[in-house]
């Protein structure tokens, strides 16, 4: 069975740094690219950022360049996603999928909410 677990999220104040992270399982890890998206109250999921199968390509979205990294850690299955210099604007339920843009998979996310 394919999983996607999502941690870390929670509450941080303006200008704080969060690392999410995503426990995969039941698949093979490392034939896949890794996606972060998020999805604010009453909006559309957004796509965060993408990762090659081997870490060595990583691809952003405007919203988190300079201040969201992503990597993976293939021998733990583990995907992260580091947020810094958190603004209000970045409070949403954040997910972890399989694949890039395209994903066919996603978890159930973590909640991050930044306060002002």
């Amino acid at each position: 069975e394919v999983q996607l677990v999502e941690s870390g999220g929670g509450l941080v104040q303006s200008g704080g740094s969060l690392r999410l992270s995503c426990a995969a399982s039941g698949f093979t890890f490392t034939a896949y690219d890794m996606t972060w998206v998020r999805q604010a109250k009453g909006k559309s999921l957004e796509w965060l950022s993408t990762i090659s199968p081997l870490g060595d390509t990583t691809v952003y979205a405007e919203s988190g360049k300079g201040r969201f990294t992503i990597s993976r850690d293939n021998t733990e299955n583990t995907l992260y996603l580091e947020l810094n210099n958190l603004k209000s604007d970045d409070t949403a339920m954040y997910y972890c999928a399989r694949g890039p843009r395209t994903y066919n998979f996603r978890g159930q996310g973590t909640q991050v909410t930044v306060s002002s």
